[in-house]
C-alpha cells in the first residue's frame, strides 16, 4: 500500500492507500489517546458496534448481517471482548483492515477513523478531520499540476514531430517547373523525388559533411529509396519519360514516407538503430 503521514497535533499517523480507497491508521492514532487503552475497548462499546453496522450496512454489499447480529446482542456485556480480526471474519466488514508485519496494524476507512477520533477527545476528531482534508487537497492540486504539465509535454511534442515530419522527413512535393527539368543522372532522379535536391546541390548546401546525400537519409528514407529503385526499372521499361517518371516517384516518395512514419514497428526498429555514420572517402596513398 502507498502511504503518507499527517501530522495531528503533534502525533504522525499514516494514511495508506488501498486501490482508490483510503485508509487511516487507528494504531498510530491511539498514541494520542491518554491512558493505557486498546482498539479493543472502543470496539466493545455497544455505540461503536451500532455505527461500524450501519456503515457497513450502507457501504457493503456483501455484509454478513447473521454474524453482525451476533455480535450486537453481545455488545456492552462486560464479559464481551473482540478484535479487529474477529470482526472482520465474522461480519465480512470492509471498514477496518487488520495488517501484520513490520509496518502493520489497524487501518480504517476514514469515516470510522473521524469515530474513532471523537473517542480519543473532540478536539482530536477536529484537528484529524483538518489534517486530512488538507493532504487530499494537496494531492489533488499536485495532480491536476502533473496533468497539466503531461497535457502541455504532449502538445509541445506533437507539434515538434509534426514540424520535424513537414520539414525534414516528408519529401517535398516538385514544382511544374522541377519535374519537367531532364536530369541526365537516374541516380540524380531518384535524389529529387526523395529528397528534392540533386547531389550536387546537396554537396554546395553542406560543404562540411562527409559521405553524399545517401550516407546522411534516415532508415525511413532509405527504405523508400530501395522501393523506388524498383519502380523506377519498371517504369522506365514501359517506356515512360523522365519528368513523368520523376513526378510519380515523388508522389510514390511522399505516400510512403508517410506510411512508414506511423508504422509503430518501424518506429522501434528505427529507435534501436545506432546513429548512422555517414562514409568517408578512402584517403589518397
Amino acid at each position: 500500500m502507498k502511504k503518507r503521514v499527517i501530522n495531528v497535533k503533534g502525533t504522525e499517523i499514516t494514511v495508506a492507500v488501498k486501490g482508490d480507497q483510503d485508509y487511516i491508521s487507528l494504531t498510530d492514532m491511539l498514541r494520542a489517546k491518554e491512558g493505557d487503552v486498546f482498539i479493543g475497548d472502543w470496539l466493545r462499546n455497544r455505540n461503536t458496534v451500532e455505527f461500524l453496522g450501519i456503515w457497513e450496512s450502507v457501504h457493503n454489499p456483501d455484509f454478513n448481517y447473521g454474524g453482525f447480529a451476533t455480535i450486537r446482542s453481545q455488545a456492552g456485556l462486560n464479559r464481551f471482548r473482540i478484535s479487529v480480526k474477529d470482526w472482520v471474519e465474522q461480519t465480512n466488514a470492509i471498514g477496518l483492515r487488520a495488517t501484520a508485519g513490520r509496518y502493520g496494524g489497524t487501518y480504517a476507512h476514514p469515516d470510522i477513523a473521524f469515530e474513532f477520533g471523537m473517542w480519543i477527545s473532540p478536539e482530536f476528531k477536529v484537528y484529524l478531520v483538518k489534517e486530512f482534508r488538507r493532504l487530499k487537497e494537496a494531492e489533488t492540486s499536485t495532480h491536476a499540476l502533473e496533468w497539466n504539465m503531461q497535457r502541455t509535454l504532449a502538445k509541445v511534442n506533437y507539434r515538434i514531430h509534426t514540424d520535424a515530419i513537414k520539414e525534414h522527413l516528408v519529401p517535398p512535393a516538385l514544382t511544374k517547373a522541377q519535374v519537367n527539368s531532364v536530369y541526365a543522372s537516374e541516380a540524380d532522379l531518384l535524389n529529387m523525388a526523395l529528397f528534392g535536391t540533386t547531389a550536387a546541390a546537396w554537396r554546395s548546401a553542406n560543404p562540411g559533411a562527409e559521405g553524399n546525400i545517401r550516407d546522411h537519409a534516415t532508415l525511413e528514407q532509405l527504405v523508400v529509396l530501395s522501393n523506388l529503385e524498383g519502380i523506377n526499372a519498371m517504369l522506365i521499361h514501359q517506356g515512360h519519360q523522365a519528368p513523368q517518371r520523376l513526378a510519380q516517384l515523388n508522389a510514390m516518395a511522399i505516400t510512403q514516407m508517410r506510411s512508414l512514419l506511423n508504422a509503430p514497428a518501424l518506429k522501434r526498429l528505427a529507435s534501436s538503430q545506432a546513429p548512422r555514420e555517414p562514409r568517408t572517402k578512402p584517403k589518397k596513398p
